[in-house]
């Protein structure tokens, strides 16, 4: 995880290892007291207490039982459970294959107002053509082995995608100008997919930005994928997991990043000439 977009995962990590130090303190006990009691290691007192191992349930429901906290146990693990979906790997989240992760965040989209994209690497989900959404998670699957449900999988995330059309939310995406060079499927999929880019830019609730690679001096380098959604939720992609960032003082550092790369972005006729350019460049 990287720091910026893991410190909220963290910190409640954090959170859970301080309160159960405290529920041990408040029971007179020592580390080796409630590893004697829980039948375990004494140095996995330690880890649970600085945060370096996450507890189970089993872990929570055993050290409140044995510093007589059984009131506690119930919070303890709301509060772990909420930790572990702030980091969830990519092999937990695709387990069950790319159609149900897809329509897992329907209801999501459905009651964001106002949705913030920056993406450095792929053309963002809500703009993907039927082929491109298809040659990506194919890669996508081959790459984690997923159960290999690309079909469904994509025609799942073109009926999420409809809340662009719906007229009742507002998107403001920003993609690096990399985006319209680096080739995901054959040339006639990349084709198709900045052919439609450009339809894009036409609908009235789409603003479409493209940080350039001629940007001078630029404030804000490039960073990892992510969503916003209001100002309430960001979603940060990294190689083997998803971040959920849900902290308003985190949340704020997205939508300060967000509002400088958006500074530096070209709209309008500036963007359609970059990706002209990448058409072009496919022959």
């Amino acid at each position: 995880m990287s720091g910026s977009s893991s410190s909220s995962a963290q910190a409640a990590r954090g959170a859970i290892a301080s309160r159960l130090r405290e529920i041990r303190l408040d029971a007179g006990l020592t580390g080796r007291d409630v590893a004697a009691r829980c039948g375990w290691h004494p140095a996995k007192t330690s880890r649970l207490e600085s945060a370096k191992a996450a507890p189970s349930d089993a872990d929570i429901r055993a050290w409140c039982r044995a510093c007589d906290a059984e009131d506690q146990i119930s919070d303890l693990i709301v509060a772990s459970r909420n930790a572990d979906s702030m980091y969830i790997e990519w092999r937990r989240l695709q387990r069950g294959g790319l159609r149900h992760l897809q329509e897992s965040r329907v209801p999501l989209y459905e009651r964001t107002s106002l949705f913030r994209v920056y993406s450095s690497q792929v053309v963002p989900g809500l703009l993907q053509t039927p082929a491109y959404a298809a040659a990506l998670l194919t890669a996508i699957a081959t790459f984690h082995g997923t159960p290999d449900d690309v079909a469904e999988a994509v025609e799942a995330r073109l009926a999420r995608s409809d809340v662009i059309r719906s007229g009742r939310h507002r998107f403001v995406l920003l993609i690096e100008e990399s985006v319209l060079r680096y080739q995901i499927g054959q040339p006639d999929v990349m084709a198709g997919q900045l052919g439609a880019l450009l339809s894009a830019m036409a609908l009235p609730a789409v603003s479409l930005g493209i940080v350039p690679f001629s940007a001078p001096a630029r404030p804000q380098w490039v960073l990892e994928g992510f969503t916003m959604f209001d100002d309430q939720r960001v979603h940060v992609e990294l190689l083997g997991a998803q971040v959920t960032v849900t902290a308003p003082g985190e949340v704020d550092l997205y939508v300060r990043a967000h509002a400088r790369l958006l500074d530096l972005a070209v709209h309008g006729d500036r963007a359609r000439r970059l990706i002209l350019a990448a058409l072009n460049a496919l022959g």
